[in-house]
């Protein structure tokens, strides 16, 4: 249950602190007085959208802080539990914050939270009946659920749901595999005669640079050749009487290392000649081994300069670089082949459990309509039983349930059937007048009230349009569905004002509005407020204590 309030600077509310008790609490003022405000900061801490106007005169933020105390609840323990919020005990602490910006932030246990995690929260605290909800009497989705509620379908439904998400899930990814092999079957020869044309190349990395060298020695075989000879001609020549450079340096060697017994530093140039001419002919080795393998062959530039055209034009065709490229494209084509048969083999997979899904789906829909077929006629009777205990004695409620589109609730559209005068019922929205609206949805709340469990409940003028007697048994109903939770009553009413224990009163002065707990005294005035206007007679004072009187 909701047991305080504290709110900050919230639209014309300055400042403002409450304690609430259980049962039910009566909520009344003056029209204009800020009732909405109230409940507006209520739902706005229960996650509804924030915007800057929320934000009052008196600071650059506006503060709404609920707490709650809450018995066992394994949905709530559940959520808290996946968004690591600790639990304080019984109680929970709501806080939301608003900026001049719009933007807020919102805390559970002074841990920050995403607003959805708020509002769903929220949805396990309070059920808020706002002044228009009547509309939704007319809303398919909310006739089903409350239905449901009654029939106790939460299990099916979760299961429903499940099943739903998982075929709508799978249904699409076959959709997206049976157009992907479409493409693949429009492109398969012309990616096969690509990749076959790449595979039969027997691509190298690196064969490119391989090549261009190659050629290049290949094309200039000639004039390599005829250098390397003159080099090894210089060397070591072959006539005119020349000496050749190995021959020079080892004389040189000799009669530098024949002075040495007088000049000491000329055995240390020998010893650079003898290194000199080693390396030298080490050079002239490699040098003859390089004119040794140096070929000059037409056939194999021929080889060579069709191998580097069919490269450079595979590489162009494929808009890449190098054949590292060239054998990437050729791997993608290769699994884009195999692709196929692999998306085949999922297609088929795809279709067997979507099959299996339908079947689990189609029985799970029989079972949710059985069980709210069965539970139609019943909860029709309930409903029509309320209504006459509302005064609409001649009233006829029926509830319809039939086939529907496939959703996440199953293959079932729920209508509301009325009639005030006893005739064959029809469609609720077209023929129920704005009390009897209200005595259909308050009708209704009472009933999700006992198979909910929901802790707390609002209404907002729940009983607008509905006045004397009538007015009486729909307080009357609300006190009662007051015993076993907490419900808050904002009325014009004073028949409905008349009953419960605590009474509260909006009050607007100055442009700024309050809300306080009457005494047993002062409630007497409010109520006689209520049924006399502004000027408070004695006549009224006195039938104000009547009805507090008769209610206890």
């Amino acid at each position: 249950m909701l047991a305080s309030l504290h709110v900050g600077n919230y639209v014309l509310i300055d400042s403002l602190d409450i304690e609430f008790p259980g049962g039910l609490v009566i909520i009344s003022g003056e029209t204009g007085a800020g009732k909405s405000i109230i409940l507006g900061a209520l739902s706005l801490v229960l996650g509804s959208k924030a915007d800057a106007s929320m934000v009052g005169d008196h600071g650059e933020t506006c503060v709404v802080e609920a707490v709650f105390n809450i018995a066992d609840d394994d949905d709530v323990d559940a959520l808290l539990e996946e968004n690591d919020i600790e639990k304080d005990g019984s109680t929970l602490t709501i806080r939301r914050v608003v900026n001049r910006s719009g933007r807020s932030r919102s805390f559970i246990n002074d841990c920050p939270v995403q607003q959805g995690v708020l509002a769903t929260l929220s949805s396990r605290l309070v059920d808020i009946h706002s002044q228009h909800q009547t509309m939704m009497l007319s809303d398919g989705a909310f006739q089903l659920g409350i239905l449901d509620h009654y029939a106790g379908n939460a299990g099916l439904l979760g299961e429903c749901r499940e099943c739903w998400s998982r075929l709508t899930s799978l249904r699409k990814e076959l959709s997206d595999t049976e157009e992907r092999l479409r493409r693949l079957a429009d492109e398969r020869d012309y990616n096969e005669a690509r990749f076959r044309q790449l595979d039969e190349a027997h691509l190298q990395d690196g064969e490119v640079e391989e090549l261009e060298i190659e050629q290049k020695q290949l094309a200039n075989a000639e004039e390599i050749k005829e250098s390397l000879y003159a080099v090894q001609e210089m060397f070591s020549p072959s006539g005119d009487g020349r000496h050749s450079v190995d021959s020079v340096l080892k004389e040189s060697e000799r009669l530098l290392g024949k002075v040495a017994r007088f000049i000491p530093a000329s055995s240390e140039l020998a010893g650079r000649i003898e290194s000199a001419r080693l390396e030298l002919d080490d050079i002239l080795d490699e040098v003859a081994s390089v004119n040794n393998n140096t070929e000059m062959s037409a056939e194999r530039l021929q080889v060579v300069d069709e191998r580097l055209s069919l490269l450079y034009e595979l590489m162009k065709r494929h808009g890449v670089s190098d054949i590292a490229s060239l054998i990437a494209r050729r791997d993608e084509l290769s699994a884009a082949l195999y692709d196929s048969e692999a998306l085949e083999g999922r297609k088929d997979e795809l279709k067997r459990d979507i099959d299996a899904e339908e079947n689990r789906y189609e029985d799970l829909s029989v079972r949710l309509h059985d069980a709210r077929a069965t539970k139609a006629p019943e909860f029709a009777s309930a409903i029509c039983d309320s209504l006459h205990f509302l005064e609409l004695e001649k009233a006829v409620f029926d509830v319809e349930v039939v086939g529907a589109a496939p959703g996440p609730s199953g293959a079932d559209a729920v209508r509301f059937l009325f009639s005030s005068v006893g005739k064959t019922p029809v469609d609720v929205a077209k023929c129920a007048s704005g009390g009897e609206l209200s005595r259909i949805m308050l009708s209704l709340k009472a009933m999700m009230a006992r198979f909910t469990d929901m802790p707390t409940m609002m209404f907002d003028e729940i009983d607008t349009g509905v006045s004397g007697s009538a007015a009486d048994r729909m307080g009357s109903m609300i006190c009662r569905m007051g015993e076993d939770m907490q419900v808050f009553a904002i009325t014009h009413l004073p028949q409905v004002a008349a009953k419960g224990g605590a009474h509260y009163l909006v009050k607007k002065e100055n442009a700024v509005t309050s809300i306080s707990r009457l005494s047993d005294e002062d409630r007497v005035r409010e109520i006689a407020r209520m049924l006399s206007g502004s000027v408070i007679t004695e006549a009224a004072m006195a039938n104000a204590r009547e009805l507090l009187q008769g209610e206890k």
